[in-house]
């Protein structure tokens, strides 16, 4: 009794496993259901990933762009940096500002120094770069020039054409706008004798280091015109010191580069110069031509005679070096007088500056300006007031008629005298 009841339960239970699996035995089986209602539960849960995913994918997709657009201007930033030769451009500026500086009266326009050097930095990157654009096979053979945006082909050449001319037209047009028609015009020549007179001259003639200092002795100008509307006998000064202090300067750059600019194809005075004595004596000549200018701006009235004393001093030491050059033409003497000619302008110029007198001419005419002003005000008073009497004798004269007496009020009142009306 007790083995059949076994067998029969061990039955049943083979039995209900196999029609309902043990969890036991066969986990996978039995977690089934669980698993499908976990997923179906699930499938907003992968729809909100994958919203994030793609929200992911387009914040990379912008920040590629932002940085791809950031690089390209950076990109660009520098190649305009480079093709304007940002530190010449400067010291044109420089030179500029110490020209408007010296032609102003007693106060310096502020507003009018920084827009006759903004005008004046655009020419000069647009004259560097076309002197870049038209020499890009000669800058391609000199170790030093080699790596410009132009020969490296960073930048094509129409783009920095482009560049050069919108830069240069945006600063002449400033210049006439905020200035006057005298510097915008010195802008203008300046940037045609540099870019399309010098720059050719130079593989042609040893003349075109001369040219160049015409061209640097041009922004002094340029600035003393913004300033004074007129160029006179003392706004030479700075424009001749710098004619002259190029030529030294540059004599001892061809000397110490003199293969680098033969492999470039350039014509300098240095060339048929093999031992050095001429391009010396050319610099110690130029030299001696700078030592009077001091003298010459305290006799002009435009400094004080502290300033003949501390020119004189500066422009001998240059010239000691120009003579050490002379006596030994040679790398090393070059170089000595080359970094003495970068020490001298700075020098130089902060000196004109601190001992300035202000411009007699410029205080002159504003003088009579405001003169003129005045006496034309007065006169415009004058011609009102002769007008408004005019007005006043023509209209029709106004007699005040007498009064009627009012006999009436007499009447009661006999006794009194009849009032009198006077007209």
């Amino acid at each position: 009794m007790w083995r059949g009841g076994a067998t029969a339960a061990s039955a049943a239970r083979a039995l209900r496993s196999r029609l309902l699996p043990d969890p036991i035995h066969h986990p996978a089986t039995s977690l089934a259901p669980i698993a499908s209602a976990r997923t179906s539960s699930s499938a907003p849960s992968a729809a909100a990933a994958n919203s994030v995913v793609e929200e992911a994918a387009a914040a990379v997709s912008v920040s590629q762009q932002a940085g791809s657009v950031s690089d390209a201007l950076r990109h660009y930033g520098r190649c305009y940096w480079e093709l304007s030769k940002a530190r010449l451009s400067a010291l044109v500026v420089a030179t500029s500002g110490a020209g408007y500086v010296l032609g102003s009266g007693n106060i310096v326009d502020i507003a009018g120094l920084c827009c006759t050097c903004a005008g004046t930095m655009m020419v000069a990157a647009s004259a560097n770069t076309l002197n870049q654009v038209f020499e890009i096979k000669n800058d391609a053979k000199m170790k030093r020039t080699m790596r410009r945006p132009l020969p490296s082909g960073r930048i094509s050449p129409a783009h920095a054409a482009m560049w050069a001319t919108s830069v240069g037209a945006a600063g002449t047009a400033l210049l006439a706008w905020q200035t006057n028609g005298l510097a915008a015009g010195l802008a203008a020549s300046n940037l045609v004798l540099y870019a399309f007179v010098y720059t050719p001259l130079k593989q042609i003639h040893p003349v075109n280091t001369w040219v160049g200092a015409v061209v640097g002795a041009i922004p002094p100008l340029l600035g003393w015109a913004a300033a004074s509307t007129e160029l006179s006998l003392n706004a030479m000064i700075l424009p001749a010191a710098l004619y002259f202090w190029q030529i030294p300067h540059f004599m001892a750059l061809a000397y110490l580069c003199r293969d680098d600019y033969l492999a470039g194809g350039y014509r300098m005075f240095s060339f048929a110069d093999p031992t050095g004595k001429r391009t010396a004596w050319v610099s110690l000549r130029n030299c001696l031509y700078m030592l009077p200018l001091g003298l010459f701006a305290y006799n002009w009235g435009l400094t004080s005679e502290w300033f003949g004393l501390e020119a004189s001093l500066l422009t001998m030491g240059l010239t000691i070096g120009a003579l050490s050059f002379v006596l030994e033409p040679s790398p090393k003497t070059a170089r000595r007088m080359f970094y003495g000619s970068l020490l001298y302008l700075p020098a130089f110029m902060a000196g004109l500056l601190l001992h300035r007198l202000p411009n007699e001419q410029k205080a002159h005419n504003l003088a009579e300006k405001s003169e003129l002003n005045g006496v034309l005000y007065e006169a415009d008073l004058q011609d009102e007031e002769r007008a408004r009497q005019k007005c006043e004798d023509r209209k029709p004269s106004r007699v005040q008629s007498r009064p009627p007496v009012a006999y009436a009020s007499v009447a009661p009142f006999p006794f009194l005298p009849v009032p009198i009306y006077e007209s």
